[in-house]
């Protein structure tokens, strides 16, 4: 007669260990960066709307909506839209350069994408110009054939793109060294053109990073401050960026009109980089990168 072999008692998954985590448990890790986010960013952030408080409504419209203020609203918002956008086809193609081809000076390059990290602000505004000024060494071509660069809106946005196209060529770099090629080659033998090989393979998987490079680049080419202030010339209603408005708002102890400037700033500045986060947001769920 068979006998039943002896059961083993099953292990509960309970009882299992607890799977291994370098950080403490939720609640300490949680406090600690709800802490530490509020210390760095919220508190400052919410000093910046207490004081803006302090005003009433028709003081703080007299004040963001001064013609001198929505001149520097008009030229900081849309140079650095227009520097990101910038920043976006070079940054790609550059990008596409670095990963795709050997050349001589290769790695010296790559090295010079990083350079305007490095680089102080203030030095870089000073090297800029410098070189488009007047006689500088770029200048003194551009001059006789009608380009102003220095001391001109179109000297913002040189500024600007020098200090955006990083964001752009180091978010999307990596993508590109993951692509596999062989989705370009099955493309090329099913009779695609390298146009259409682009527009239809790469570009649905490189355009999430492009996005999150261009918002970074955009996020840093408005409150950039240093490297603009030389070269733009600050010629009210022609060349002063919305930083230099507040920081005269500060020197002249209108610490409330300064706040309330940051505020508009503040908003349409969260405003937009919300709206490219959902379209990036989008753009990975459509393609089906976002799993």
């Amino acid at each position: 007669m068979a006998t039943a072999a002896p059961s083993l008692p099953l292990r509960s998954i309970s009882s299992a260990a607890p799977p291994f985590r370098v950080l403490p448990g939720f609640n300490l890790t949680l406090g600690y960066t709800l802490g530490y986010l509020s210390l760095i960013v919220l508190i400052p952030l919410a000093a910046v709307f207490l004081k803006t408080a302090q005003l009433t409504f028709a003081e703080f419209w007299d004040v963001v909506s001064a013609p001198r203020v929505v001149a520097s609203y008009k030229l900081s918002f849309g140079m650095s839209l227009l520097a990101a956008a910038i920043n976006a086809v070079f940054g790609l193609m550059l990008a596409w350069a670095l990963v795709r081809y050997s050349f001589p000076g290769k790695k010296l390059i790559d090295a010079l994408v990083d350079l305007p990290f490095a680089l102080p602000t203030a030095v870089a505004g000073i090297s800029l110009t410098a070189l488009y000024a007047k006689n500088g060494w770029l200048g003194q071509f551009l001059e006789p054939l009608g380009i102003q660069v220095a001391f001109k809106p179109l000297g913002v946005l040189v500024a600007l793109v020098f200090i955006g196209l990083p964001f752009v060529v180091r978010t999307v770099q990596p993508i590109l060294e993951d692509l596999d090629t062989e989705l370009e080659e099955a493309a090329t033998s099913l009779g695609a053109q390298r146009w259409q090989t682009f527009r239809h393979v790469i570009l649905p998987i490189v355009f999430p990073a492009l996005l999150t490079g261009f918002a970074l680049a955009f996020a840093r080419a408005v409150g950039e401050y240093g490297s603009v202030i030389f070269i733009a010339g600050n010629i009210p209603m022609v060349s002063e960026i919305t930083p230099l408005m507040i920081i005269t708002k500060l020197e002249q102890y209108d610490y409330t009109g300064a706040t309330a400037i940051a505020t508009v700033m503040l908003i349409l500045s969260f405003t937009l980089l919300l709206v490219i986060n959902g379209l990036q947001a989008w753009t990975a769920k459509r393609t089906g990168w976002d799993r």
